[in-house]
């Protein structure tokens, strides 16, 4: 879950993970740790159509999720990152 300081500066002043409550390192707006981060729109045929869910996992529970999988996640390494 992200918080922000206020809607028109945009800018970044907490992020918290949805699974586990720990606070991830935010410093100047910027996020300083890892973080997955899930921002999805429910499309028609669906049973949540229209419906947007929003949250953020911290490394440590995204690990945990992704090793729940049965068909593991596709990981490739990206060279460029923003």
């Amino acid at each position: 879950m992200r918080r922000y300081e206020d809607k028109q500066s945009g800018r970044l002043m907490q992020v918290v993970c949805n699974k586990c409550g720990k606070i991830l390192r935010v410093e100047n707006g910027f996020l300083k740790e890892g973080c997955f981060q899930v921002d999805y729109s429910f499309n028609y045929f669906s049973k949540k159509d229209g419906a947007r869910h929003r949250f953020d996992l911290c490394e440590d529970c995204y690990d945990s999720f992704a090793a729940s999988l049965t068909v593991p996640a596709e990981i490739s390494v990206e060279t460029e990152m923003l």
